[in-house]
């Protein structure tokens, strides 16, 4: 199968990438991914999926929109939420990309992440799917966690500390209260 995996990052995709190509699929990566904050943030991301695309000969479009306002403006009310608007606009973009560009089917590398809702992903990836007609790839990546890691420490690519919003960042970087 021809399939599109949208790719959160650099080092989430190494294990589902190594994995497609070990089932014989055509694996093109798909990287958009509006919520990243900051800026310098945004472009350490994308500068690491170029260096491991370029390393592992992996054909990447890249939809590179900075589009933070928008991001803001429809999780600003219920950050709680953040993270069913983020799956889901992020996979929509992959769904339409792959179904309109002759794609089997698409995946996305957020299910490599032991942080990220699973069950979440593969709902909106398979309403994705049957709304635009294209097949979502349900595998769960986990299993190669330590392997994404080792790889990509050994391949010098940069590692965030946080999923990537501004919300993710502060939940990392700021004290809690223990009340």
């Amino acid at each position: 199968m021809n399939v599109l995996l949208h790719m959160c990052c650099a080092n989430c995709a190494i294990y589902p990438i190594r994995t497609l190509r070990e089932a014989e699929h055509n694996v093109v990566g798909y990287f958009f991914n509006h919520n990243i904050h900051p800026y310098q943030e945004d472009r350490r991301r994308l500068q690491a999926v170029e260096t491991f695309a370029a390393a592992s000969d992996l054909q990447v479009i890249y939809k590179d929109e900075y589009l933070l306002e928008d991001f803001l403006a429809q999780v600003a009310t219920e950050p709680a939420n953040r993270c069913t608007y983020c799956y889901q606009s992020r996979l929509k973009q992959a769904a339409v990309y792959a179904a309109t560009s002759g794609y089997d089917a698409f995946s996305t590398s957020l299910l490599y992440s032991r942080y990220q809702n699973h069950e979440l992903i593969r709902k909106l990836g398979e309403e994705l799917g049957d709304h635009y007609g294209i097949e979502f790839l349900y595998e769960d990546y986990r299993i190669g966690w330590q392997e994404g890691i080792k790889a990509s420490k050994d391949m010098g690519l940069y590692r965030q500390q946080y999923c990537g919003c501004i919300y993710s960042e502060k939940e990392r970087y700021h004290p809690r209260s223990n009340n």
